[in-house]
Protein backbone atom coordinates (compact mmCIF):
# COMPACT_ATOMS: atom_id res chain seq x y z
CA UNK A 1 0.00 0.00 0.00
CA UNK A 2 2.89 2.35 1.21
CA UNK A 3 4.46 1.83 -2.25
CA UNK A 4 1.56 2.40 -4.52
CA UNK A 5 1.24 5.66 -2.52
CA UNK A 6 4.45 6.94 -3.17
CA UNK A 7 4.76 5.60 -6.69
CA UNK A 8 1.61 8.12 -7.38
CA UNK A 9 2.59 10.75 -5.33
CA UNK A 10 6.18 11.11 -6.71
CA UNK A 11 4.18 11.18 -10.82
CA UNK A 12 2.13 13.65 -9.09
CA UNK A 13 4.47 15.89 -7.68
CA UNK A 14 6.61 15.48 -11.69
CA UNK A 15 3.47 16.32 -13.30
CA UNK A 16 2.38 19.36 -11.56
CA UNK A 17 6.06 20.98 -11.38
CA UNK A 18 7.02 20.37 -14.62
CA UNK A 19 3.75 22.15 -16.02
CA UNK A 20 4.35 25.14 -13.43
CA UNK A 21 7.93 25.17 -14.77
CA UNK A 22 6.82 25.01 -18.62
CA UNK A 23 3.95 27.83 -17.77
CA UNK A 24 6.35 29.78 -15.98
CA UNK A 25 9.05 30.18 -18.58
CA UNK A 26 6.38 30.61 -21.15
CA UNK A 27 5.25 33.62 -19.56
CA UNK A 28 8.54 35.21 -19.04
CA UNK A 29 9.84 34.34 -22.36
CA UNK A 30 6.61 36.44 -23.54
CA UNK A 31 6.82 38.73 -21.24
CA UNK A 32 10.43 39.69 -22.49
CA UNK A 33 9.81 39.50 -26.06
CA UNK A 34 7.23 42.18 -25.22
CA UNK A 35 9.59 44.18 -23.19
CA UNK A 36 12.07 44.62 -26.02
CA UNK A 37 9.70 45.41 -28.50
CA UNK A 38 8.06 48.00 -26.69
CA UNK A 39 10.23 51.41 -27.51
CA UNK A 40 9.48 53.18 -24.11
CA UNK A 41 10.74 50.43 -21.70
CA UNK A 42 13.11 48.45 -23.66
CA UNK A 43 16.45 50.43 -22.88
CA UNK A 44 15.81 50.04 -19.47
CA UNK A 45 15.42 45.47 -19.33
CA UNK A 46 19.32 45.15 -18.74
CA UNK A 47 20.20 48.55 -17.40
CA UNK A 48 22.82 46.69 -14.89
CA UNK A 49 24.20 44.60 -17.53
CA UNK A 50 24.34 47.62 -20.14
CA UNK A 51 26.27 49.71 -17.40
CA UNK A 52 28.52 46.75 -16.77
CA UNK A 53 29.62 46.27 -20.32
CA UNK A 54 30.03 50.29 -20.81
CA UNK A 55 32.37 50.42 -17.69
CA UNK A 56 34.07 47.23 -19.18
CA UNK A 57 34.47 48.82 -22.33
CA UNK A 58 35.91 52.09 -20.88
CA UNK A 59 38.71 50.64 -19.12
CA UNK A 60 39.91 48.16 -21.89
CA UNK A 61 39.71 51.41 -24.41
CA UNK A 62 41.26 54.22 -21.58
CA UNK A 63 44.05 54.69 -23.29
CA UNK A 64 42.70 55.42 -27.75
CA UNK A 65 41.19 58.92 -26.06
CA UNK A 66 44.63 60.23 -23.85
CA UNK A 67 46.50 59.48 -27.55
CA UNK A 68 43.87 61.08 -29.69
CA UNK A 69 43.82 64.22 -27.78
CA UNK A 70 47.97 64.23 -27.50
CA UNK A 71 48.01 64.19 -31.37
CA UNK A 72 44.90 66.53 -31.86
CA UNK A 73 46.93 69.18 -29.65
CA UNK A 74 50.24 68.66 -31.18
CA UNK A 75 48.98 69.10 -34.79
CA UNK A 76 46.80 72.39 -33.76
CA UNK A 77 49.88 73.64 -31.94
CA UNK A 78 52.22 72.86 -35.34
CA UNK A 79 49.43 73.82 -37.93
CA UNK A 80 48.49 76.85 -35.68
CA UNK A 81 51.52 78.29 -33.87
CA UNK A 82 49.27 79.30 -30.84
CA UNK A 83 50.12 76.86 -27.66
CA UNK A 84 46.73 77.25 -26.14
CA UNK A 85 45.82 73.88 -27.40
CA UNK A 86 48.04 72.69 -24.63
CA UNK A 87 45.82 73.69 -21.68
CA UNK A 88 42.90 72.64 -23.47
CA UNK A 89 44.58 69.29 -24.00
CA UNK A 90 45.51 69.23 -19.98
CA UNK A 91 41.80 69.95 -19.18
CA UNK A 92 40.77 67.33 -21.56
CA UNK A 93 42.92 64.72 -19.92
CA UNK A 94 42.14 65.67 -16.31
CA UNK A 95 37.93 65.37 -17.22
CA UNK A 96 38.92 62.10 -19.13
CA UNK A 97 40.97 60.76 -16.18
CA UNK A 98 37.77 61.69 -13.73
CA UNK A 99 35.77 59.36 -15.84
CA UNK A 100 37.70 56.74 -15.58
CA UNK A 101 38.23 57.04 -12.01
CA UNK A 102 34.05 56.81 -11.53
CA UNK A 103 34.57 53.66 -14.01
CA UNK A 104 37.25 52.05 -11.93
CA UNK A 105 35.44 52.70 -8.85
CA UNK A 106 31.98 51.90 -9.81
CA UNK A 107 33.07 47.90 -11.50
CA UNK A 108 34.42 47.28 -7.59
CA UNK A 109 30.21 48.01 -6.83
CA UNK A 110 27.93 45.30 -5.93
CA UNK A 111 25.00 47.25 -7.43
CA UNK A 112 21.11 47.47 -7.12
CA UNK A 113 18.64 49.46 -8.71
CA UNK A 114 18.84 52.65 -6.77
CA UNK A 115 22.74 52.46 -7.55
CA UNK A 116 22.66 51.62 -10.91
CA UNK A 117 20.69 54.42 -11.68
CA UNK A 118 22.57 56.87 -9.50
CA UNK A 119 25.44 55.42 -11.53
CA UNK A 120 24.18 56.02 -14.71
CA UNK A 121 23.57 59.45 -14.13
CA UNK A 122 27.22 60.00 -12.93
CA UNK A 123 28.62 58.24 -15.73
CA UNK A 124 26.44 60.72 -18.29
CA UNK A 125 27.51 63.83 -16.32
CA UNK A 126 30.90 62.96 -16.36
CA UNK A 127 30.36 62.23 -20.34
CA UNK A 128 28.75 65.92 -20.44
CA UNK A 129 31.87 67.75 -19.34
CA UNK A 130 34.16 65.76 -21.24
CA UNK A 131 32.18 67.29 -24.04
CA UNK A 132 32.60 70.50 -22.82
CA UNK A 133 35.84 70.28 -23.19
CA UNK A 134 35.28 69.59 -26.98
CA UNK A 135 32.98 72.65 -27.14
CA UNK A 136 35.75 75.13 -26.06
CA UNK A 137 38.18 73.19 -28.72
CA UNK A 138 35.57 74.57 -31.18
CA UNK A 139 36.54 78.15 -30.04
CA UNK A 140 40.15 77.53 -30.92
CA UNK A 141 41.37 79.66 -34.36
CA UNK A 142 44.15 80.40 -36.64
CA UNK A 143 45.17 84.18 -36.67
CA UNK A 144 48.34 83.06 -38.75
CA UNK A 145 46.04 80.69 -41.05
CA UNK A 146 44.29 83.01 -43.13
CA UNK A 147 41.18 82.33 -45.04
CA UNK A 148 42.59 79.37 -46.35
CA UNK A 149 40.47 76.86 -44.95
CA UNK A 150 42.77 74.50 -43.65
CA UNK A 151 42.05 75.08 -40.04
CA UNK A 152 38.18 74.34 -40.40
CA UNK A 153 39.19 70.93 -42.14
CA UNK A 154 41.22 70.52 -38.97
CA UNK A 155 38.48 71.21 -36.65
CA UNK A 156 35.69 69.48 -38.60
CA UNK A 157 38.04 66.04 -39.16
CA UNK A 158 38.86 66.19 -34.93
CA UNK A 159 35.63 66.46 -33.97
CA UNK A 160 34.41 64.12 -36.58
CA UNK A 161 36.85 61.47 -34.92
CA UNK A 162 35.98 61.93 -31.90
CA UNK A 163 32.37 61.99 -32.26
CA UNK A 164 32.58 58.41 -34.06
CA UNK A 165 35.56 57.10 -30.99
CA UNK A 166 32.66 58.24 -28.30
CA UNK A 167 30.16 56.56 -29.89
CA UNK A 168 32.04 53.31 -30.14
CA UNK A 169 32.75 53.54 -26.99
CA UNK A 170 29.58 54.97 -25.69
CA UNK A 171 27.37 52.17 -27.06
CA UNK A 172 25.94 50.47 -24.17
CA UNK A 173 25.60 54.03 -22.11
CA UNK A 174 22.37 55.32 -23.89
CA UNK A 175 22.25 59.27 -24.41
CA UNK A 176 26.04 59.94 -23.91
CA UNK A 177 26.58 60.71 -27.59
CA UNK A 178 24.10 63.38 -27.50
CA UNK A 179 25.13 64.70 -24.11
CA UNK A 180 29.32 64.80 -24.83
CA UNK A 181 28.63 66.28 -28.05
CA UNK A 182 25.48 68.77 -27.95
CA UNK A 183 27.59 71.39 -26.09
CA UNK A 184 30.03 71.85 -29.08
CA UNK A 185 27.05 71.69 -31.70
CA UNK A 186 25.28 74.00 -29.85
CA UNK A 187 29.07 76.31 -29.60
CA UNK A 188 29.24 75.64 -33.59
CA UNK A 189 25.75 76.70 -34.84
CA UNK A 190 25.80 79.76 -32.26
CA UNK A 191 29.46 80.99 -33.42
CA UNK A 192 27.98 80.44 -37.06
CA UNK A 193 24.89 82.43 -36.86
CA UNK A 194 27.41 85.07 -35.06
CA UNK A 195 29.61 85.70 -37.64
CA UNK A 196 27.53 84.51 -40.50
CA UNK A 197 31.42 82.44 -42.22
CA UNK A 198 30.15 79.92 -45.11
CA UNK A 199 33.13 78.06 -43.34
CA UNK A 200 31.44 78.03 -39.53
CA UNK A 201 27.95 77.28 -41.16
CA UNK A 202 29.58 74.29 -42.79
CA UNK A 203 31.34 73.05 -39.82
CA UNK A 204 28.49 73.79 -37.95
CA UNK A 205 26.23 71.06 -40.25
CA UNK A 206 28.60 68.82 -40.94
CA UNK A 207 28.85 68.44 -37.36
CA UNK A 208 25.47 68.31 -36.58
CA UNK A 209 24.93 66.16 -39.31
CA UNK A 210 27.37 63.32 -37.97
CA UNK A 211 26.09 63.71 -34.17
CA UNK A 212 23.21 62.74 -35.25
CA UNK A 213 24.19 60.06 -37.94
CA UNK A 214 26.11 58.56 -34.84
CA UNK A 215 23.60 58.59 -31.95
CA UNK A 216 20.91 56.91 -34.72
CA UNK A 217 24.01 54.09 -35.65
CA UNK A 218 24.64 53.96 -31.69
CA UNK A 219 21.15 53.68 -30.84
CA UNK A 220 20.82 50.75 -33.56
CA UNK A 221 23.62 48.85 -31.83
CA UNK A 222 22.47 49.47 -28.29
CA UNK A 223 19.04 47.84 -29.69
CA UNK A 224 20.75 44.81 -31.24
CA UNK A 225 23.03 44.67 -28.07
CA UNK A 226 20.12 44.45 -25.82
CA UNK A 227 18.19 41.87 -28.16
CA UNK A 228 21.28 39.52 -28.25
CA UNK A 229 21.27 39.92 -24.50
CA UNK A 230 17.14 38.89 -24.00
CA UNK A 231 18.33 35.96 -26.57
CA UNK A 232 20.83 34.93 -24.27
CA UNK A 233 19.28 35.50 -20.93
CA UNK A 234 15.97 33.23 -22.29
CA UNK A 235 18.76 30.39 -23.56
CA UNK A 236 20.19 30.50 -19.64
CA UNK A 237 16.95 30.33 -18.62
CA UNK A 238 15.60 27.44 -21.05
CA UNK A 239 19.00 25.51 -20.12
CA UNK A 240 18.34 25.49 -16.77
CA UNK A 241 14.77 24.59 -16.69
CA UNK A 242 16.10 21.64 -18.81
CA UNK A 243 18.45 20.88 -16.72
CA UNK A 244 16.08 20.57 -13.75
CA UNK A 245 13.55 19.02 -15.73
CA UNK A 246 15.43 16.33 -16.99
CA UNK A 247 17.12 16.35 -13.32
CA UNK A 248 13.43 15.41 -12.13
CA UNK A 249 12.83 13.26 -15.26
CA UNK A 250 15.57 10.68 -14.53
CA UNK A 251 14.68 10.90 -10.59
CA UNK A 252 11.49 9.84 -11.57
CA UNK A 253 12.40 7.08 -14.11
CA UNK A 254 15.03 5.40 -11.77
CA UNK A 255 12.30 5.67 -9.38
CA UNK A 256 10.00 3.99 -11.88
CA UNK A 257 12.71 2.11 -12.85
CA UNK A 258 13.60 0.24 -9.43
CA UNK A 259 9.86 -0.11 -8.44
CA UNK A 260 9.11 -1.65 -11.12
CA UNK A 261 12.12 -4.14 -10.87
CA UNK A 262 11.09 -4.31 -6.85
CA UNK A 263 7.92 -5.60 -8.26
CA UNK A 264 9.49 -7.93 -10.68
CA UNK A 265 11.38 -9.59 -8.22
CA UNK A 266 8.91 -9.87 -5.39
CA UNK A 267 6.45 -11.75 -8.03
CA UNK A 268 9.35 -13.79 -9.16
CA UNK A 269 10.59 -14.31 -5.69
CA UNK A 270 6.74 -15.47 -4.50
CA UNK A 271 6.26 -18.00 -6.86
CA UNK A 272 6.18 -20.85 -4.21
CA UNK A 273 3.97 -18.87 -1.36
CA UNK A 274 1.59 -17.95 -4.53
CA UNK A 275 1.36 -21.44 -5.99
CA UNK A 276 1.40 -23.85 -2.69
CA UNK A 277 -2.14 -22.91 -1.18
CA UNK A 278 -3.73 -22.57 -4.58
CA UNK A 279 -2.16 -26.03 -5.35
CA UNK A 280 -4.21 -27.33 -2.44
CA UNK A 281 -7.36 -25.72 -3.42
CA UNK A 282 -7.20 -27.19 -6.86
CA UNK A 283 -6.77 -30.64 -5.33
CA UNK A 284 -9.38 -30.13 -2.27
CA UNK A 285 -11.52 -29.10 -4.82
CA UNK A 286 -10.95 -32.02 -7.46
CA UNK A 287 -11.49 -34.44 -4.84
CA UNK A 288 -14.64 -33.01 -3.29
CA UNK A 289 -16.37 -32.59 -6.73
CA UNK A 290 -14.72 -35.99 -7.79
CA UNK A 291 -16.96 -37.08 -4.54
CA UNK A 292 -13.26 -39.31 -3.95
CA UNK A 293 -14.25 -39.71 -0.54
CA UNK A 294 -17.74 -40.18 -0.91
CA UNK A 295 -21.17 -38.59 -2.22
CA UNK A 296 -22.26 -35.77 -1.64
CA UNK A 297 -25.46 -35.50 -0.53
CA UNK A 298 -26.34 -31.99 -1.56
CA UNK A 299 -25.41 -31.48 -5.50
CA UNK A 300 -25.32 -27.87 -5.15
CA UNK A 301 -22.24 -28.31 -3.09
CA UNK A 302 -20.60 -30.52 -6.06
CA UNK A 303 -21.51 -27.93 -8.25
CA UNK A 304 -19.87 -25.51 -6.31
CA UNK A 305 -16.79 -27.34 -5.45
CA UNK A 306 -16.51 -27.65 -9.55
CA UNK A 307 -16.99 -24.13 -9.85
CA UNK A 308 -13.75 -23.56 -7.19
CA UNK A 309 -11.87 -25.78 -9.26
CA UNK A 310 -11.98 -24.09 -12.28
CA UNK A 311 -11.50 -20.58 -10.71
CA UNK A 312 -8.57 -22.02 -8.89
CA UNK A 313 -7.36 -23.31 -12.30
CA UNK A 314 -8.08 -19.60 -14.33
CA UNK A 315 -6.08 -18.05 -10.89
CA UNK A 316 -3.07 -20.14 -11.12
CA UNK A 317 -2.86 -20.05 -15.28
CA UNK A 318 -2.90 -15.88 -14.62
CA UNK A 319 -0.50 -15.93 -11.62
CA UNK A 320 2.26 -18.26 -13.71
CA UNK A 321 1.85 -15.66 -16.51
CA UNK A 322 2.53 -12.59 -13.98
CA UNK A 323 5.15 -14.45 -12.97
CA UNK A 324 6.66 -15.51 -16.21
CA UNK A 325 6.33 -11.94 -17.02
CA UNK A 326 8.12 -10.97 -13.69
CA UNK A 327 11.16 -12.73 -14.34
CA UNK A 328 11.98 -12.08 -17.89
CA UNK A 329 11.62 -8.27 -16.24
CA UNK A 330 13.60 -9.11 -13.53
CA UNK A 331 16.37 -10.53 -15.75
CA UNK A 332 15.87 -14.05 -13.80
CA UNK A 333 14.09 -15.94 -16.50
CA UNK A 334 16.68 -18.60 -17.53
CA UNK A 335 16.90 -20.33 -20.97
CA UNK A 336 17.73 -24.30 -20.97
CA UNK A 337 18.68 -24.44 -24.48
CA UNK A 338 18.79 -27.68 -26.46
CA UNK A 339 18.52 -28.91 -29.89
CA UNK A 340 14.57 -29.05 -30.81
CA UNK A 341 12.78 -29.85 -33.74
CA UNK A 342 9.77 -26.83 -34.43
CA UNK A 343 7.83 -29.10 -36.39
CA UNK A 344 7.33 -31.92 -33.72
CA UNK A 345 7.02 -28.90 -31.22
CA UNK A 346 3.87 -27.41 -33.82
CA UNK A 347 2.47 -30.90 -33.87
CA UNK A 348 2.49 -31.70 -30.09
CA UNK A 349 0.86 -28.16 -29.23
CA UNK A 350 -2.09 -28.61 -31.88
CA UNK A 351 -2.42 -32.03 -29.99
CA UNK A 352 -3.18 -30.16 -27.10
CA UNK A 353 -5.53 -27.37 -28.46
CA UNK A 354 -7.20 -30.52 -31.21
CA UNK A 355 -9.84 -31.31 -28.01
CA UNK A 356 -11.25 -27.29 -27.54
CA UNK A 357 -11.31 -26.57 -31.52
CA UNK A 358 -13.22 -29.64 -31.83
CA UNK A 359 -15.97 -28.28 -29.97
CA UNK A 360 -16.38 -25.60 -31.31
CA UNK A 361 -15.99 -27.13 -34.91
CA UNK A 362 -13.00 -25.65 -35.86
CA UNK A 363 -10.56 -26.83 -38.03
CA UNK A 364 -7.01 -26.78 -37.80
CA UNK A 365 -5.02 -27.27 -41.28
CA UNK A 366 -1.27 -27.79 -41.20
CA UNK A 367 1.28 -26.68 -43.62
CA UNK A 368 4.76 -27.74 -42.55
CA UNK A 369 8.16 -27.27 -44.77
CA UNK A 370 9.75 -31.36 -44.78
CA UNK A 371 13.29 -31.60 -43.31
CA UNK A 372 13.75 -28.87 -41.54
CA UNK A 373 16.62 -28.63 -39.11
CA UNK A 374 16.68 -28.20 -35.69
CA UNK A 375 17.15 -25.21 -33.70
CA UNK A 376 19.11 -24.31 -30.70
CA UNK A 377 16.33 -22.93 -28.62
CA UNK A 378 14.23 -23.35 -24.93
CA UNK A 379 11.67 -26.55 -25.42
CA UNK A 380 9.70 -25.23 -22.30
CA UNK A 381 9.52 -21.65 -23.65
CA UNK A 382 9.25 -22.36 -27.73
CA UNK A 383 6.19 -24.71 -26.48
CA UNK A 384 4.97 -22.13 -24.07
CA UNK A 385 4.68 -19.89 -27.07
CA UNK A 386 3.29 -21.80 -29.62
CA UNK A 387 0.91 -22.88 -26.97
CA UNK A 388 -0.47 -19.02 -26.66
CA UNK A 389 -0.71 -18.36 -30.40
CA UNK A 390 -3.29 -21.41 -31.02
CA UNK A 391 -4.83 -20.79 -27.93
CA UNK A 392 -5.52 -17.55 -28.61
CA UNK A 393 -6.66 -17.89 -32.43
CA UNK A 394 -8.91 -21.08 -30.65
CA UNK A 395 -10.59 -18.61 -28.85
CA UNK A 396 -11.15 -15.92 -31.03
CA UNK A 397 -12.21 -17.95 -34.11
CA UNK A 398 -15.82 -18.55 -34.41
CA UNK A 399 -17.96 -22.00 -34.75
CA UNK A 400 -16.70 -23.55 -37.94
CA UNK A 401 -13.85 -21.17 -38.56
CA UNK A 402 -9.95 -22.56 -39.92
CA UNK A 403 -6.77 -22.00 -38.00
CA UNK A 404 -3.59 -22.69 -40.30
CA UNK A 405 -0.36 -23.55 -38.66
CA UNK A 406 2.86 -23.28 -41.08
CA UNK A 407 6.11 -24.17 -39.80
CA UNK A 408 9.19 -23.30 -42.68
CA UNK A 409 12.13 -20.99 -43.57
CA UNK A 410 12.74 -17.09 -43.40
CA UNK A 411 13.98 -15.10 -46.43
CA UNK A 412 16.91 -14.69 -43.92
CA UNK A 413 17.99 -18.46 -43.19
CA UNK A 414 15.64 -18.74 -39.64
CA UNK A 415 12.68 -20.85 -39.17
CA UNK A 416 9.09 -19.35 -38.12
CA UNK A 417 5.58 -20.30 -37.19
CA UNK A 418 3.00 -18.70 -38.51
CA UNK A 419 -0.72 -19.30 -37.36
CA UNK A 420 -3.82 -17.82 -38.73
CA UNK A 421 -6.95 -17.84 -38.36
CA UNK A 422 -10.16 -16.44 -39.86
CA UNK A 423 -11.94 -14.28 -37.02
CA UNK A 424 -12.79 -11.02 -36.43
CA UNK A 425 -9.59 -9.71 -36.87
CA UNK A 426 -7.97 -6.42 -34.76
CA UNK A 427 -8.22 -3.04 -35.78
CA UNK A 428 -4.79 -1.62 -36.77
CA UNK A 429 -4.75 1.07 -34.31
CA UNK A 430 -5.29 -1.77 -31.46
CA UNK A 431 -2.38 -3.87 -32.35
CA UNK A 432 -0.07 -1.82 -30.23
CA UNK A 433 -2.17 -2.25 -27.25
CA UNK A 434 -2.37 -5.91 -27.33
CA UNK A 435 1.14 -6.45 -27.31
CA UNK A 436 1.17 -4.47 -24.50
CA UNK A 437 1.37 -6.08 -21.01
CA UNK A 438 -2.76 -6.42 -19.85
CA UNK A 439 -3.39 -5.12 -23.04
CA UNK A 440 -6.61 -6.12 -24.68
CA UNK A 441 -8.79 -5.31 -27.93
CA UNK A 442 -12.41 -4.27 -28.01
CA UNK A 443 -13.33 -7.71 -29.79
CA UNK A 444 -11.72 -9.37 -26.37
CA UNK A 445 -13.20 -6.86 -23.67
CA UNK A 446 -16.72 -7.65 -25.48
CA UNK A 447 -16.09 -11.39 -25.83
CA UNK A 448 -16.69 -14.26 -22.95
CA UNK A 449 -13.55 -15.30 -22.60
CA UNK A 450 -11.37 -12.35 -21.91
CA UNK A 451 -8.25 -13.40 -20.64
CA UNK A 452 -5.27 -12.03 -18.81
CA UNK A 453 -3.91 -9.60 -21.68
CA UNK A 454 -0.48 -11.81 -20.95
CA UNK A 455 -0.12 -13.73 -23.35
CA UNK A 456 1.29 -11.77 -26.71
CA UNK A 457 3.69 -9.85 -24.31
CA UNK A 458 5.14 -13.12 -22.67
CA UNK A 459 5.10 -14.38 -26.21
CA UNK A 460 7.42 -11.25 -27.50
CA UNK A 461 9.55 -11.29 -24.35
CA UNK A 462 10.16 -15.01 -24.62
CA UNK A 463 11.36 -14.78 -28.48
CA UNK A 464 13.30 -11.40 -27.73
CA UNK A 465 15.68 -14.00 -25.07
CA UNK A 466 16.02 -16.03 -28.17
CA UNK A 467 16.96 -12.60 -30.72
CA UNK A 468 13.93 -13.62 -32.14
CA UNK A 469 10.72 -11.61 -33.66
CA UNK A 470 7.63 -11.58 -33.24
CA UNK A 471 4.96 -10.03 -36.01
CA UNK A 472 1.10 -9.78 -35.49
CA UNK A 473 -1.29 -8.92 -38.73
CA UNK A 474 -4.40 -8.46 -38.74
CA UNK A 475 -7.39 -6.91 -40.33
CA UNK A 476 -11.39 -6.41 -39.14
CA UNK A 477 -13.08 -9.47 -39.89
CA UNK A 478 -10.84 -11.12 -42.23
CA UNK A 479 -8.77 -12.24 -39.17
CA UNK A 480 -5.41 -12.71 -37.62
CA UNK A 481 -1.89 -14.00 -38.35
CA UNK A 482 0.85 -14.28 -35.53
CA UNK A 483 4.11 -15.54 -36.58
CA UNK A 484 7.12 -16.45 -34.51
CA UNK A 485 10.61 -16.00 -35.95
CA UNK A 486 13.93 -17.66 -34.86
CA UNK A 487 17.21 -16.39 -36.57
CA UNK A 488 19.17 -18.47 -39.00
CA UNK A 489 21.88 -18.26 -35.81
CA UNK A 490 19.74 -20.71 -33.81
CA UNK A 491 19.25 -23.20 -37.34
CA UNK A 492 21.84 -26.19 -36.79
CA UNK A 493 22.88 -27.56 -39.86
CA UNK A 494 23.95 -30.66 -40.17
CA UNK A 495 27.37 -31.13 -42.42
CA UNK A 496 28.95 -33.78 -44.29
CA UNK A 497 31.74 -36.10 -43.05
CA UNK A 498 34.67 -34.59 -43.39
CA UNK A 499 36.95 -36.70 -45.84
CA UNK A 500 39.24 -39.69 -44.36
CA UNK A 501 36.96 -40.17 -41.23
CA UNK A 502 34.71 -42.45 -40.20
CA UNK A 503 31.62 -42.21 -41.48
CA UNK A 504 29.45 -42.00 -37.31
CA UNK A 505 26.92 -39.88 -36.44
CA UNK A 506 27.10 -36.46 -38.17
CA UNK A 507 28.24 -33.73 -36.56
CA UNK A 508 26.36 -30.58 -36.28
CA UNK A 509 27.48 -26.93 -36.26
CA UNK A 510 25.90 -24.10 -34.39
CA UNK A 511 25.64 -20.74 -35.81
CA UNK A 512 24.46 -19.34 -32.75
Amino acid sequence: MSSGVSTSTDKIIVDRSRAHRNKAVSKAVRAMRERLQSSGKGPLVFDRETLALHINTMLQGAMIMPVFIIVVAAIGIYISGDARLFPWALLTLAVHSINLLLARRAARLDWTVTATEKWRLRLLVAQFLFGCCFAVFTLSDCAACGSSGSFYFYKGAVLLVAISITAMANVMLRQALLLAFMPAVVTLAAGAAWSGNVFDLGLAGLCATALALFHYISDRLHRSSLTLMSYQSEKDDLIAELEVAKSMSDEARRRAEEANLAKSRFLASMSHELRTPLNAILGFSEVMSSEVLGPLQNPTYREYAGDIHRSGQHLLNLINEILDLSRIEAGRYELNEEALSLLEIAEDCIGMVQLRARAKNISIQQQFEPNLPQVWADEKSIRQVLLNLLSNAVKFTSQGGTVTVKVGWTAGGGQYVAIKDNGPGIAEEEIPVVLSAFGQGSIAIKSAEQGTGLGLPIVQAILAKHDGQFILKSQLREGTEAIAILPATRVLQSLAPVAGTPAVEPRRRSFG
